[in-house]
C-alpha cells in the first residue's frame, strides 16, 4: 500500500492562504479560511500575525501553530473532508 503524502513545506500567502508542498513532490495553494472552524483556530483567524506563524512538524507530516492546532494532512492534501464538512454535506441531501 502507498504511503500517503505529507506536507514537507508551508508558505503562507495573502490573508487566510498557504501553499503547501507534499512528500509525493504536489505543490498546491490552499485557501485555509472554510477550515479555521472552532476555538482553536480562532487565534488564526483574529490575527494574521498568528496564522502566518504556521510551520511544518515533521513528526504528524503537517501543518501547526503554537497552540497546537493542526490540519489533518489528508485534509489539506484533498483525500478526505473534515468531519464536520461531510455532516454538513450529509444534512444538505
Amino acid at each position: 500500500m502507498k504511503t500517503p503524502a505529507r506536507v514537507k513545506a508551508v508558505t503562507p500567502l495573502e490573508k487566510r492562504k498557504v501553499m503547501l508542498e507534499f512528500t509525493d513532490g504536489v505543490r498546491k495553494e490552499l485557501d485555509l479560511e472554510p477550515y479555521l472552524r472552532g476555538p482553536i483556530f480562532e487565534p488564526m483567524r483574529n490575527d494574521e500575525k498568528v496564522f502566518r506563524a504556521v510551520r511544518v512538524d515533521s513528526q504528524l507530516g503537517t501543518i501547526v501553530w503554537e497552540n497546537g492546532a493542526d490540519i489533518d494532512p489528508d485534509v489539506l492534501y484533498g483525500t478526505y473532508q473534515p468531519e464536520w464538512m461531510e455532516k454538513q454535506a450529509a444534512v444538505r441531501k
